[in-house]
């Protein structure tokens, strides 16, 4: 079982951010934390004590958590501590600009053992561009904190097929976050989604498969394996434990306005709108999955990433289908498992196999 907590707070509105945040509600703060945590408390003992379940990993993400006192996460602690396995995994976004060594620091001794820092680039013009409230020096910076107070683990965050985006540009920033003390890697291509700053300006992306590759074949060579379309670590022990719950089809206690959950079968939605979520944090609007939608699920978030695919998902026509595939050395079966060689194409994989 998987923790999300959801902060919805943030200093500024990145240009390309639908997520669900807000710059103008921080009055709201103390009321939202106290709703959260009793959400947290009702669904801890409702979907994980009364099922005899263990807390694997837990993710702390916004929004900016780094906007909320390290101070104000003590009593969130203490609710999940009886909840957790030995060897759990305690992920915390941050931004730069609010990630101060001391709440680092603090939020180390709370139980944080990986930070991961929403960098997108070590170029100050592109960070202007993209509507981010740091500057290069300050995401270095956090970046060397982290690693002097002893975090485990540490991600950072890049963006690229950005407007002006160049093979030798991206190197510039990989160059950067290779020279820093982390363990881990996100290399996001720039989405553009409706209800954001960017939305109709189709010209501030590019769509350049080549560059995608190359970027891909850089960071491996500097020594960081792809485990996922959009991720890389130093070594097996580096990679996101709670990302790969999800691709795994793990269920998950999503915690928050606009957080989801998966449990039984079925999604839950909380409130999204803060005040609402407030008012009756333990609302929640169910989506039931039914098989069909399940196995369409695994399939494509195995063929993402190195997890793969269990043979057993598939019927006669499907493994057909598959054969031609391994024919063509377009996926590859092993210990009775499918896998992809190339993730860019997972999404056109799924779709050819389950069509």
């Amino acid at each position: 079982m998987l923790l999300y907590i959801h902060i919805p707070f943030c200093d500024s509105k990145c240009f390309y951010c639908a997520f669900n945040s807000y710059t103008d509600k921080f009055q709201l703060k103390y009321e939202y934390m106290k709703a959260l945590k009793k959400q947290l408390k009702y669904n801890l003992d409702n979907y994980v004590l009364k099922r005899d379940k263990k807390i694997e990993t837990v993710f702390i993400g916004g929004g900016t958590p780094s906007t909320i006192k390290a101070s104000e996460y003590e009593e969130i602690f203490e609710i999940i501590k009886p909840y957790l396995e030995n060897d759990v995994e305690i992920t915390t976004e941050a931004n730069p600009n609010s990630a101060s060594y001391e709440w680092l620091k603090n939020m180390k001794n709370l139980g944080v053992n990986r930070v991961s820092f929403g960098v997108q680039s070590f170029d100050n013009d592109k960070l202007k561009f993209l509507g981010r409230s740091h500057n290069s020096n300050s995401a270095i910076k956090a970046i060397q904190n982290a690693k002097e107070i002893g975090f485990k683990g540490i991600n950072c965050d890049i963006i690229y097929g950005v407007q002006n985006d160049t093979m030798e540009s991206m190197k510039k920033d990989f160059d950067t976050a290779f020279s820093l003390p982390i363990t881990h890697l996100s290399a996001y291509s720039l989405t553009i989604e409706e209800g954001t700053k960017f939305f109709d300006r189709s010209s501030v992306k590019i769509d350049d498969e080549e560059l995608s590759y190359g970027i891909f074949d850089y960071i491996n060579k500097n020594g960081f394996h792809q485990y996922e379309i959009s991720n890389f670590a130093r070594n097996k022990e580096s990679e996101s434990k709670h990302n790969y719950g999800y691709w795994q089809h793990k269920e998950y206690l999503g915690v928050g306005a606009g957080a989801v959950g998966y449990i039984n079968k079925q999604r839950e939605y909380p409130h999204k709108n803060l005040e609402e979520y407030i008012k009756n944090p333990l609302f929640t609007q169910i989506e039931k999955i039914d098989d069909e939608d399940i196995k369409t699920e695994k399939v494509l978030l195995g063929l993402r990433c190195s997890n793969g695919v269990d043979l057993e998902l598939f019927d006669e026509k499907e493994m057909k289908k598959i054969n031609e595939l391994v024919k063509y050395n377009k996926v590859y079966l092993e210990n009775k498992k499918l896998y992809n060689t190339n993730f860019l194409l997972s999404d056109e994989l799924a779709l050819y196999i389950l069509d």
